[in-house]
């Protein structure tokens, strides 16, 4: 399935208030690599940004004038999107954005013009709980240069996000180990499947369950009777 990265930018915080979608910048992935194949529009919002936007994404009012409005690229951007798996970071804001775009031109939700939506803020969430997970600490966290973005940007955003994305995934794509390397001959090693193995299953011994069975009952006792395994039996 194709992946598009995608990021918006917006006048504010409320796509139910009557805030609009000023920027739209999409990044294309085919087998985990960059295509090239982006997208980009600025877009004419026909209101202000408010301040704290402005701040935010620094695209004046007076830019945004003679931009297309979202019905004239509409169905460019839904071609592009077509069956694609979303990649978006906080998922909701930006598609409850592009579902009252949708809406207010007579076009169906999204859900029915993609393959499947992913949040990257709940996968990095999983991944790093307790941490900061915004675009810019996952950046810092996973070393993806970040150095050009001083303010938010769609398009520069989207990018950041797919290298952000492939980070996080790294390793998921099939059960294959690489051995790296050389032979002494010269001959590359060859990757190994580890998917053909049988992997055996070790049960724990008498001793181990008792030890176990201790640690759960500390544990237990130490939160006064509030562990999960009691709230949810």
């Amino acid at each position: 399935m194709r992946q598009i990265v995608l990021d918006t930018e917006t006048t504010g915080l409320s796509a139910e208030n009557g805030d609009r979608i000023i920027e739209i910048g999409c990044v294309e992935l085919l087998g985990r690599k960059l295509t090239g194949k982006n997208k980009h529009f600025y877009l004419n919002p026909e209101r202000d940004s408010h301040e704290d936007a402005l701040k935010v994404h620094g695209i004046s009012n007076e830019f945004l004038k003679d931009k297309p409005k979202f019905s004239v690229i509409v169905d460019e951007l839904l071609a592009y999107l077509q069956d694609a798996e979303l990649i978006i970071h906080n998922a909701p804001f930006d598609v409850s954005f592009l579902n009252k775009e949708l809406e207010l031109i007579g076009k169906p939700a999204l859900k029915h013009c993609v393959g499947k939506v992913t949040d990257s803020l709940m996968m990095a969430k999983e991944l790093f709980p307790g941490k900061r997970n915004s675009l810019d600490a996952l950046c810092d966290r996973l070393e993806v240069d970040n150095s050009g973005r001083t303010l938010h940007g769609a398009l520069l955003d989207a990018e950041l996000l797919a290298d952000v994305y492939i980070n996080l995934t790294r390793g998921q794509n099939s059960l294959m180990m690489d051995v790296g390397g050389t032979t002494q001959s010269g001959d590359n090693l060859p990757a190994i499947d580890l998917s053909s193995f049988a992997l055996p299953l070790l049960a724990a011994n008498d001793q181990e369950i008792a030890e176990h069975d201790k640690l759960l009952l500390d544990i237990d006792k130490a939160s006064k009777g509030k562990t999960v395994w009691r709230a949810t039996a």
